[in-house]
C-alpha cells in the first residue's frame, strides 16, 4: 500500500528591503491509499541567499519554494520524513498498543 505525500508552504520569512526569503516553514501531509488514515509533519529550513538574481517576492509560487525546501532537505531527509509518516499511518492501521479492560 502506497501513501501519498503533499508538501505545502505554511509561512515564509523574508527581508523587507529586497524580498530575500531566508526561512521557509513547511507541512507534509500523508494519506493512505484508501484515504482512511493520515499523518502530518511540520518543519522549517533556513535558505541561503542565491548567488544569482532573486526571484521577486511577489512572483514566488508555492511550487518554487517547495522545490527549494526539498533541495535543502536532501533526498535522505525527505525519505526519512516519508518513512516516519508511513510509520504513523501503519500504527493507525494496526495499533501496537491499546487500552481497555479485559472484563468489559
Amino acid at each position: 500500500m502506497a501513501n501519498t505525500y503533499t508538501w505545502r508552504i505554511a509561512q515564509l520569512e523574508r527581508e523587507t528591503s529586497d524580498g530575500y526569503v531566508f526561512t521557509a516553514h513547511y507541512t507534509v501531509d500523508a494519506k493512505s491509499d484508501d484515504a482512511v488514515y493520515s499523518a502530518g509533519a511540520y518543519g522549517s529550513v533556513k535558505l541561503e541567499r542565491p548567488k544569482t538574481a532573486l526571484i521577486p517576492y511577489s512572483e514566488l509560487t508555492e511550487d518554487v519554494v517547495v522545490a527549494w525546501v526539498l533541495q535543502k532537505l536532501g533526498d535522505e531527509t525527505v525519505l526519512g520524513i516519508h518513512a516516519a509518516l508511513d510509520s504513523q499511518i501503519n500504527e493507525q492501521r494496526s495499533p501496537s498498543k491499546t487500552a481497555g479492560l479485559p472484563w468489559t
